[in-house]
């Protein structure tokens, strides 16, 4: 969301404002850097209460007052609020947003959001997969319109000095490898929810250490899962193989040293992770959910494998690092994949199009 404001800021076709619910948020420093003139914050207890009622009531006037034309809402709460906020104003665009196939919500909170979505006059998804998801639900199929995530390519620089990463890393590595070159295979994921599927991964990567005893597993991520999940690691006797990074500010950097990136979820919208494995030009395992497919193409990019598979997505990772020709290869293909379909460019055109195309609609 963030960077979809800093591109259209930039880009000057559309005078931008932005409020939010929590002014407290751990992003609030990024979007401070955009220096926009306000950032009103609504605060909500919740959806049911007098407050909402006041909350609305500031909203309603505070997009009659700016002139506001196009409301862009992003996520469950911001749709609820902000389309039902832009419909009592009457503002003639309302865009909803949907990046998630999951179940996240309770069925009382399903119901509210398809309601909402009535209101709204388009839906942005991140995937054709999100899209069917929520023709499924009974969404009026001309109202959801697939914007893939765009990546921000300056961030993954072909010519990265990793050399200081590699240092760090040298210095955890276990002793046991007693001089044997390592071979890295990474996942990015957070480890707070269960849906990331740590312990497929882990499984996987205990049958890639019984062929590849050299091969030293990066996690990266934080979360209350984490000490459980340190604990499977050294029951399945990789615990000395697996290192837990945490939160990184510096995950090209890490990307980049890598051999193989992994992603286990049991379920996706259209996964960043991915689109960033690829930019590192690092062949991807991931298992067949959500948009994965949209990005990954099967045998050229990187390998797609069933839920829950651990056995397939081990000797996926296995056939990519005996095979480090084919495994460079396919992650030089990612890296022109990324650039010619999932830029920030692509992303930023696509949305100012469907702004452009609403707004001649409502007049």
């Amino acid at each position: 969301m963030i960077q979809l404001m800093r591109l259209l800021k930039t880009s000057g076709n559309f005078e931008i404002h932005v409020a939010c619910l929590d002014a407290g948020g751990v992003l609030r420093s990024k979007v401070d850097e955009l220096h926009f003139a306000e950032v009103p914050e609504f605060k909500l207890t919740n959806f049911y209460d007098r407050n909402m009622v006041d909350q609305l009531r500031r909203f309603v006037g505070h997009l009659k007052s700016r002139n506001i034309q196009i409301v862009h809402t992003h996520e469950f709460y911001s749709n609820i609020f902000g389309i039902a906020g832009a419909r009592l104003a009457g503002i003639p665009v309302r865009i909803a947003s949907k990046r998630e196939t999951l179940g996240l919500r309770t069925e009382a909170q399903k119901k509210l959001e398809l309601i909402m979505f009535r209101f709204a006059k388009a839906i942005v998804v991140n995937a054709e997969a999100v899209r069917l998801h929520l023709l499924g639900l009974g969404v009026n199929k001309n109202k959801p319109v697939v914007i893939h995530n765009g990546l921000d390519l300056d961030r993954f620089p072909k010519n990265l000095d990793t050399s200081e990463t590699r240092r760090y890393i040298s210095g955890l590595l276990p002793a046991s490898l007693n001089g044997a070159a390592p071979v890295f295979v990474t996942m990015v994921a957070n480890m707070h929810l269960d849906v990331k599927n740590y312990p497929m991964f882990l499984r996987a990567a205990s049958r890639v250490y019984q062929s590849l005893p050299n091969a030293i597993f990066l996690l990266i991520g934080s979360g209350d899962l984490t000490e459980s999940l340190r604990q499977m690691a050294a029951e399945l006797g990789i615990g000395n193989n697996t290192l837990f990074l945490g939160h990184r500010d510096n995950v090209p950097d890490l990307l980049r040293i890598s051999d193989v990136c992994v992603l286990s979820s049991k379920a996706e919208g259209f996964s960043n992770s991915i689109l960033e494995y690829m930019a590192c030009g690092k062949p991807a395992v991931a298992t067949d959910v959500g948009g994965a497919r949209e990005a990954i193409v099967e045998g050229e990019t990187g390998f797609l494998v069933k839920s829950n598979d651990d056995q397939t997505m081990g000797d996926r990772i296995l056939q990519l690092l005996k095979d480090r020709e084919r495994a460079v290869y396919m992650g030089a293909l990612g890296r022109e994949i990324v650039e010619s379909q999932f830029s920030c460019e692509a992303q930023l055109r696509k949305t100012e199009n469907l702004y452009s195309c609403l707004l001649q609609n409502a007049s």
